[in-house]
């Protein structure tokens, strides 16, 4: 876990992790959410539409943004103040992510960074981008 104080970050300061998505985390998140839509349940429905797969739940994807903020940038001492996205490519089981974000503002006054971030599959392809913002706690 990283753990950037306010004073320690900048503009161009980026991080970066990847993970690949799992059966178990759409079971997860289908139990959490109650969210049963067919097009993330039903491979031969997925198909109908004209996907290879089942397609993984948006906010799963965008679920990765917390770990960002929370672990990787700013870390222990981030809270996540608000995120906006767009989905650009859908997502399917087994494909491995790179979750990036990079500051590209800082607000002094309430010690809030803003990040630009993006995930893309194992193909390079942008699955998601938007922007995050978070507060910085004191240490």
């Amino acid at each position: 876990m990283n753990d950037y104080s306010y004073k320690n970050l900048r503009g161009g300061v980026q991080q970066q992790f990847s993970v690949t998505v799992t059966e178990q985390m759409m079971d997860d998140f289908k139990n959490i959410t109650g969210d049963i839509n067919p097009l993330h349940n039903d491979d031969s429905l997925a198909r109908q539409r004209h996907y290879p797969q089942r397609v993984v739940y948006g906010m799963l994807t965008a679920s990765f943004l917390s770990t960002l903020a929370g672990v990787y940038l700013p870390g222990r001492y981030g809270v996540l103040h608000s995120v906006e996205t767009k989905f650009t490519h859908p997502v399917f089981v087994g494909d491995r992510l790179l979750v990036s974000g990079i500051v590209t503002e800082m607000n002094d006054c309430a010690r809030r960074v803003v990040l630009k971030v993006t995930i893309t599959n194992q193909d390079g392809k942008k699955v998601l981008r938007g922007i995050l913002k978070a507060g910085v706690l004191e240490e």
